[in-house]
């Protein structure tokens, strides 16, 4: 367990005494801490103030070096950019992957979450604490108040001895401030440069001692409302765009391009007839007819596909993402309270936390619905000249392509409430021995309604328009013999943008719905102590036993349960189960050698045991050593085993069964074998959905490295870590056909999921999810900081430069049927895109009035998808011919301004030269889409 006893305000800054200790512990730059200004109150507490511990294990023993790879997030990365989450702060460090942020979420339902992603392996695979402990909100980091923040410790390894499982890629681990005195209250507002993307929120922080500083009552509130940024034609490179071919005629070229505003070229916003003598024209509003503002079409034979599914530009034109959002909206309420007593050498405390966020915005257009539709020439919303016309040329019908965006976007609403209350203690065994121990519970309330969608047997019924008695209805209510009448029903009319009725669309709209709740019980005791001492220092160990309930509750609305909204019915298969876990854990420091300045040997080691309650039990471990040479150098070396249990989505999603043909990709020799044998059946049984029979994923990870400390260059740290993370049994879905090939390809669990009869034919696969894929992934992590008193120059303050870095050489995800290493894609729709090189470069001074700050962030050139090449083996060109993307750097700056003892002024422009992203067909993952972007924020301490 990490801990931490220093006293923070409640911007979670380091005092100056602080960060003394802390690197004087820790010669590693990994645990170097943050300089910031320190207030009265800090400088009165700081006579009494304890020293810092990172430790990256639960270890707390000041003088070993711990073998793990650490970095700590401090004052001035949490308040770089003024970041409106603390996942947002992390989605900046090079070693996450921004797999979930506000540009990344449009079009889909994780709008309104913030997890993190260490390594890009997947945000089930990162394991987040706060104060060390697992809370409900895992990976959910908009539920962390970023006033109470201290700082943040990043565990770049496999941890799962020391946490327990998910910690497969690494620990985040959150660290709030435990002492504060006084009340702090902020405010912060901010819009991008076209004045869009508009945040404002507030936020206080107080707390206070009592019965002569034995006890602390502390809270933080924190309010956040983020503006979404609507136009995505605002922004350069982010409309319609999509991979076309190059030269769609050729059959010897085959090349692609990835070209901007790429539109649908056979439907309308307004209504595109297709077909008959107004082939070419599109609706107004009045129902009148123009000619259609086309674009240049992509069809092999224009002159014979005069409405082709794809055109480039065109006036009256839309693409799919021209409906879509640059980012999503947030509303968000975080608070914590805590309140604790010491007495003496037990310490009582108690936390409660109440979290709620909201996104409520326009995420897609109606994909679902009939891009063409017949249209009767009856119709009685045709204007008489037009049916007049259609009279006379004998056209009975006519083909309309429709977009359905406007009045029929589906609207994404969702709510999420978090509420949390643990109770721990903390004993004091005398000696060096130590105990804490902890309960909590917690729970996570998700309610979500998808708004505006067509129910799709209405619809049908209100398409179908007829006149009787001079007046346009549906026609199934026409004729009065019928009993399939719906007296609810009201005619629609798609002839014109603004067409439709109110009353029409009333009828045929519903609002899909799905409550979840989830529940997390976790329970944990720990002991650590010396157990007795070599020549150099103590045996340390911490041993300790943990315990978790977890279950998922969904309920869905009886429409979605039946069906009801097509192919576009999001919530027909709730997901609902439980499990729990029982682990014991334990973990040593032994000091082998110790010099005094010269050679000093550490060896650490864990193991944890986990009982699974539906997998059964399953071992973690860790081994390592850190060499330390003259104060100077530290070598460092970790060897883990960890896991991933599955999450209650993979072990209970809804099993659906579909009855249709096969193609069976492992047929080699079998005909000859049986005669009999069918290697394309025509009724073969697919079960899909989740698998209550999935065991955890286990990951073998190896970390070595050095830091660097040297002593003529005092202030200087220097740290390279190699990391080799490869997960087997990793739990994914592939298709029936594809589990076939990767049972031809050797994959033992594929071939246990396909049932064959005696002659061999495939009859029943079940293709939920399984435990048949690999990662893997290497690379480095590199990091430097360099602190430097500027009295030496005769300027008061210091001046911090600091460099991280992550250089990744693989990253390889392997089904059984493809095997794909995409280190070095960055493109925004590459499945797993990951660059080979990131990295930030800040400088940040700091005196007692004023902090300056500016950061480079830097993603490397890359291919946007390497799969993507000319193949030589072929007479075709091939290829994608704009595949290589440029390296892009970021610059952001800030001041602070401390105006008086306690009121504090903070500016911040992001991507002060407003780069455009490159060209993206989705929602830019490692770019930034927004542009410049200015935040103003105020504090004032009472």
């Amino acid at each position: 367990m990490v801990r931490s006893t220093h006293r923070a305000r409640a911007t979670g800054a380091l005092g100056c005494s602080a960060f003394a200790l802390a690197a004087a512990l820790a010669p590693s730059p990994s645990v170097a801490q943050t300089v910031a200004p320190e207030t009265s109150s800090e400088r009165e507490a700081g006579a009494d103030d304890g020293e810092i511990v990172v430790t990256g294990s639960r270890i707390e023993r000041a003088g070993f070096d711990q073998p793990t790879p650490t970095t700590v997030i401090g004052a001035v990365e949490l308040r770089q950019g003024q970041r409106s989450n603390l996942q947002q702060v992390l989605n900046d460090l090079p070693a996450f992957r921004p797999t979930v942020s506000t540009q990344v979420s449009v079009g889909n339902t994780s709008s309104g979450s913030a997890p993190v992603d260490l390594r890009g392996l997947g945000i089930n695979r990162t394991l987040t604490l706060v104060n060390g402990r697992r809370f409900v909100g895992q990976n959910n980091l908009n539920y962390v108040p970023l006033g109470l923040v201290s700082r943040v410790e990043v565990v770049t390894g496999g941890a799962s001895a020391a946490y327990g499982s998910d910690a497969v890629a690494g620990v985040v681990n959150i660290i709030l401030a435990d002492k504060i005195e006084g009340i702090t209250v902020g405010g912060v507002s901010g819009i991008s440069s076209r004045g869009d993307g508009r945040r404002y929120g507030g936020d206080i922080t107080m707390g206070t001692s009592f019965a002569d500083g034995r006890g602390q009552l502390m809270f933080s509130g924190e309010y956040v409302k983020d503006g979404s940024v609507r136009d995505r034609n605002s922004r350069r490179n982010l409309g319609s765009a999509a991979i076309v071919r190059l030269d769609p005629a050729s059959t010897t070229d085959l090349r692609q391009v990835l070209v901007r505003d790429v539109n649908f070229g056979n439907q309308a916003s307004a209504g595109l007839i297709t077909s008959g003598i107004f082939a070419g024209q599109i609706f107004n509003d009045d129902g009148s007819l123009r000619q259609y503002g086309r674009g240049t079409s992509l069809a092999a034979n224009p002159a014979a596909t005069p409405f082709p599914g794809q055109v480039i530009g065109g006036r009256d034109a839309v693409g799919l993402y021209d409906a879509i959002a640059v980012t999503t909206p947030l509303e968000r309420i975080s608070t914590f309270g805590r309140v604790s007593y010491d007495f003496g050498s037990v310490k009582l405390w108690a936390d409660a936390t109440y979290g709620r966020s909201r996104t409520a915005y326009p995420f897609l257009p109606d994909i679902g619905a009939p891009a063409s539709l017949t249209i009767q020439a009856t119709n009685p919303f045709l204007s008489p000249a037009i049916r007049d016309a259609l009279r006379a040329a004998g056209q009975t019908s006519f083909t309309l392509g429709r977009f359905f965006d406007n009045q029929f976007r589906l609207i994404y609403d969702a709510k999420r409430e978090q509420k949390e209350g643990a109770i721990g203690i903390d004993v004091d065994l005398g000696g060096s021995w130590k105990a804490n121990a902890h309960y909590s519970h917690g729970e996570i309330d998700f309610a979500q309604r998808v708004r505006n969608a067509r129910i799709v047997s209405r619809f049908n019924n209100a398409v179908d328009a007829v006149s009787s008695g001079g007046q346009a209805v549906c026609a199934i209510n026409a004729d009065a013999a019928t009993a399939n009448d719906d007296a609810a029903c009201r005619p629609l009319n798609l002839f014109g943008l603004n067409a439709p009725s109110a009353e029409s669309l009333a009828y045929i709209r519903g609002t899909q719905r799905n409550d979840t709740t989830n529940k997390l019980d976790a329970a944990s005791v720990e002991v650590q102590g010396d157990l007795f001492s070599l020549w150099a220092r103590p045996i340390v160990a911490a041993v300790g036993a943990e315990a978790r309930w977890e279950e998922q509750i969904s309920r869905s609305g009886a429409a979605d349960l039946a069906g009801a909204y097509g192919a576009l019915n999001l919530y027909g298969s709730p997901i609902s189960g439980g499990f729990n876990v029982k682990e014991a854990f334990g973990e040593i420091a032994a000091p082998i050698f110790d010099v005094e300045h010269k050679v000093k040997l550490d060896l650490n080691g864990a193991a944890r045991y986990s009982d699974y309650s539906r997998s059964g039990g399953i071992w973690s471990w860790k081994g390592g050593a850190t060499v330390g040479l003259f104060d100077t150098l530290m070598l460092r070396g970790t060897r883990s085993r960890d896991i991933r249990a599955p999450t209650a989505t993979e072990l209970f999603a809804v099993r659906s069964i579909n009855i249709g043909p096969l193609v069976d990709l492992d047929s080699a020799g079998r005909q000859a074998a049986n005669p009999a044998y069918n290697p394309a059946p025509q009724q073969v049984t697919t079960f899909s959905g989740g698998n209550a029979d999935l065991v955890p994923e286990v990951s073998y990870t190896t970390t070595f490295g050095a830091t660097l400390s040297p002593k003529f260059m005092p202030g200087f740290n220097l740290s390279v870590d190699y990391y080799d993370i490869s997960i087997g049994g990793a739990i994914t879905t592939l298709s029936a056909s594809n589990l076939t090939l990767a049972c031809a390809n050797g994959s033992a669990a594929a071939c246990g999921r396909i049932t064959r009869n005696a002659a061999g034919t495939v009859t029943e696969v079940a293709s939920n999810s399984q435990n048949i894929a690999r990662f893997k992934t290497k690379g480095f992590d590199i990091e430097a900081s360099y602190l430097m008193q500027m009295s030496a120059l005769g300027v008061p303050g210091t001046l911090r430069v600091r460099a991280l870095a992550t250089h990744i050489t693989d990253f390889v995800f392997d089904t059984g049927v493809s095997r794909v290493d995409s280190a070095g894609d960055v493109g925004s729709s590459t499945g797993n895109a990951i660059p080979d090189w990131r990295g930030t470069l800040s400088f940040t001074y700091q005196n007692e009035w004023l902090g300056l700050d500016a950061r480079a962030r830097y993603v490397g050139k890359g291919k946007f998808n390497h799969l993507l090449v000319d193949n030589p083996a072929t007479t075709t060109l091939e290829g994608l011919v704009n595949n290589d993307v440029k390296a892009f750097t970021y610059l952001d700056l800030g001041v602070q301004l401390k105006a008086s003892e306690d009121f504090t002024l903070s500016f911040n422009v992001n991507n002060v030269f407003d780069k455009d992203p490159p060209i993206s067909p989705t929602g830019p993952i490692y770019y930034d889409a927004i542009g410049t972007y200015f935040t103003m924020g105020v504090k004032a301490n009472f």
